[in-house]
């Protein structure tokens, strides 16, 4: 017996964990549950988290949590439990199989396999955000190395394990050469240890068109977290709906396993909402716990279900459905097929000898780190870059001089364009003059200036060279 922790969650939710427990309890799941409440009862009784203390208490000591959709109150000062969940607990690859029920759900993809696999705890998902001046807010993407290597490993040990023979990377790196680069350049790194596997790299907006266009041609798809959320979405609701989705959350020592739609609130409490996302979570939880017969038992009895024409009423369609039904009689149609196959759709047998070679990271020796500059960022609400290189003059000193000025991210000094349109949100670089080296103290010295001359300083950066490689982007234009 395994003991998980379980979590009906808000509007549709526990409607559709009563149906999902049912069916696999029918099917002999061997597992003990301990539930807990988390989500809007407790946002709203002053718990900014969602969750409680000894909640987090019984998910690390249960190790396996299966968590119905919650409602995160409107407003600011709620944070996402769900992204919570996935950082507190290192769930680093979130993992999504979209495939089609064709011709039985209806999709101009019939031939669509594809699994997503996210980044599931950095990227803009790290949820740093500030507002520094009165028109600009910045988003801070936070994209490390060992987050790199743990979710591209992951991928290319799901691939080889599960039978997939490619494993496609999506990035921006064309534009953000530094974060979405790194990420790429770790996917080639380890996609050089697995020659059996086929890799490739698509840059994110003609790969999204071509997984919404031709979603057969790929088969495991890896990419940041911004990237994976979205297009995870966008797989599951081409393959058929996102109502049929779900997806795994793993870590090195938890695991949470969920639909991947929300909680619908205005459907709540109708018997209307299809349970197969949240199911289809369960079954890959008892996958990860090593009850792959329960596994196959139960999908094969959906599978026949959906086959059968027994259809809630978002993938109900006259004259290929048979009968509409509601949640509970959904369940109560699985479970009366336990047992069976289905006969167009293709059964699924759960291999039990599945091993990830996922070995701990190891931080690679230290490079040679060189301070070679700095931003300064001022709020300003001038709009001409040239009056406000001549208010910040006087920072120039014998070693360090204004370089450049950007305005999000274009060069507007020197030479800039008078039809660029500029915010109140400058970026100031500073570089040695040649010859000459840059230290903290020259930046301190810097600063104490800028206060001296009422420049609003609103945050600095500092410029690095690693191994003598620039470690900072270039201004647009530049």
């Amino acid at each position: 017996m395994t003991r998980i922790t379980v979590a009906k969650g808000d509007g549709i939710g526990p409607e559709i964990m009563d149906a999902t427990l049912a069916i696999i309890q029918a099917a002999g799941a061997r597992i003990e549950i301990d539930e807990i409440e988390v989500g809007e009862k407790v946002y709203l009784s002053g718990n900014t988290s969602g969750i409680a203390r000894e909640s987090w208490d019984i998910i690390r000591r249960n190790k396996v949590f299966l968590k119905a959709p919650i409602t995160t109150p409107q407003g600011g000062g709620y944070k996402s439990l769900n992204v919570t969940t996935r950082k507190s607990l290192g769930l680093y690859a979130n993992v999504r199989p979209c495939f089609t029920l064709h011709p039985f759900v209806q999709t101009k993809h019939p031939k669509m396999d594809v699994v997503i696999i996210r980044e599931n705890e950095e990227d803009l998902y790290a949820g740093i955000e500030h507002q520094q001046t009165d028109e600009v807010v910045q988003c801070l993407k936070l994209i490390s190395r060992p987050g790199c290597e743990k979710i591209v490993r992951y991928a290319f040990e799901y691939a080889r394990q599960y039978g997939r023979k490619k494993v496609t990377c999506f990035s921006k790196d064309n534009i953000m050469k530094q974060t979405d680069g790194l990420f790429h350049q770790v996917f080639d790194e380890i996609a050089a240890e697995y020659p059996d596997l086929e890799n490739e790299h698509w840059i994110v907006d003609i790969g999204a068109a071509k997984l919404a266009d031709t979603p057969e041609i790929f088969d495991v798809i890896v990419m940041p977290n911004l990237y994976g959320d979205i297009l995870s979405d966008v797989a599951a609701q081409i393959a058929g709906s996102v109502g049929l989705a779900g997806s795994s959350n793993i870590g090195a020592e938890c695991a949470m396993f969920e639909a991947i739609h929300g909680s619908a609130p205005r459907r709540a409490g109708q018997n209307l909402a299809n349970p197969s996302g949240l199911l289809q979570g369960a079954i890959l939880m008892l996958t990860h716990i090593g009850q792959q017969d329960i596994a196959e038992k139960v999908q094969n009895a959906w599978l026949k279900t959906i086959e059968d024409g027994i259809h809630t009423y978002d993938v109900f369609v006259d004259g290929v459905s048979t009968e509409k039904v509601g949640t509970r009689e959904f369940a109560e149609a699985v479970i009366a097929r336990l047992g069976q196959t289905p006969v167009k759709l293709k059964p699924v047998r759960y291999a039990t000898d599945v091993v990830m070679h996922l070995p701990e990271y190891r931080r690679k020796p230290a490079a040679k780190k060189d301070l070679v500059g700095v931003d300064i960022f001022v709020h300003w609400a001038g709009t001409d870059a040239t009056e406000l290189a001549a208010k910040i003059q006087p920072l120039d000193g014998a070693d360090v001089k204004l370089s450049i000025i950007t305005n999000r991210g274009i060069k507007v000094y020197p030479d800039g364009f008078p039809e660029t349109y500029c915010t109140d949100h400058w970026r100031c670089r500073f570089k040695p003059v040649d010859g000459a080296e840059i230290t903290k103290h020259h930046i301190i010295q810097l600063m104490q200036t800028a206060e001296n001359l009422g420049v609003d300083v609103i945050k600095t950066e500092n410029l690095y060279a690693f191994d003598g490689r620039a470690a900072y982007s270039l201004g647009q234009g530049q």
